[in-house]
């Protein structure tokens, strides 16, 4: 990437690097169920500051050991955990191989942590958080608690907050028989905030017109200076 890209990306989000992700999931509690599909989709920005789809990594993933499985949540997104035509990994595999890519984009980017962009982001990004912790890995790039949620995004620039509704309304292609698939979320997921993002630049909303004062400035980095750093 050139050095311009490096320093839009970095000054557009103060140091921060979006990462969107989907998972899907043998239920809702991302200590007990099953992480079963996690996508990330890598974005990139060019020289006029506007956001793209760089590339998408995805995994099937197995069941950790002791996961528990809701039928409920089997028939919604009709995957079979147990199917060896999935060419599952393990979840220790996925997500350190994940954070390789994310780290190395990330430092290609100028930026100094990633964050989670996604549909409902509390979801993905505390199953994300709790495979990360139930794998006990250390060097992960994305902050642990700061998330970018297109739900709140395309409700205050769409005025829809369902994924499907939002991307239609934004002209984006959706399938609902691919939906459910954390590749196809993550993309149309990627696509929507990327939108979002580029149609507030070029109505005017940045970059701002004035500097943020330093010394608010100062008080941002102080905060997350508190954060610990795992690179």
């Amino acid at each position: 990437m050139a050095n311009t890209e490096q320093t839009l990306f970095a000054k557009r989000f103060r140091g921060f690097f979006p990462v969107v992700i989907d998972v899907e999931t043998a239920g809702f509690n991302k200590v007990t169920d099953a992480l079963l599909e996690i996508a990330v989709s890598v974005l990139k920005m060019d020289d006029e500051g506007l956001l793209s789809i760089d590339h998408t990594v995805h995994f099937h993933v197995e069941p950790f050991e002791g996961a528990n499985i809701e039928q409920a949540a089997i028939d919604f997104n009709g995957i079979d955990p147990f199917s060896p035509l999935r060419g599952a990994v393990s979840e220790e595999e996925a997500i350190k191989e994940i954070c390789k890519v994310v780290r190395k984009a990330q430092k290609a980017a100028g930026c100094q942590r990633s964050v989670i962009v996604a549909h409902n982001a509390a979801f993905d990004h505390g199953f994300l958080n709790a495979a990360i912790e139930r794998n006990n890995i250390k060097r992960t790039p994305f902050h642990p608690f700061v998330s970018f949620d297109t739900t709140s995004l395309a409700g205050l620039a769409l005025g829809q907050t369902v994924l499907a509704k939002a991307c239609r309304a934004a002209g984006i292609e959706f399938d609902n028989k691919q939906a459910h698939s954390a590749l196809y979320d993550t993309e149309r997921t990627a696509e929507l905030y990327c939108l979002i993002v580029n149609r507030w630049q070029q109505l005017g909303g940045w970059p701002l017109a004035a500097e943020v004062p330093e010394d608010a400035e100062q008080a941002g980095d102080n905060e997350d200076s508190a954060v610990k750093t795992t690179e």
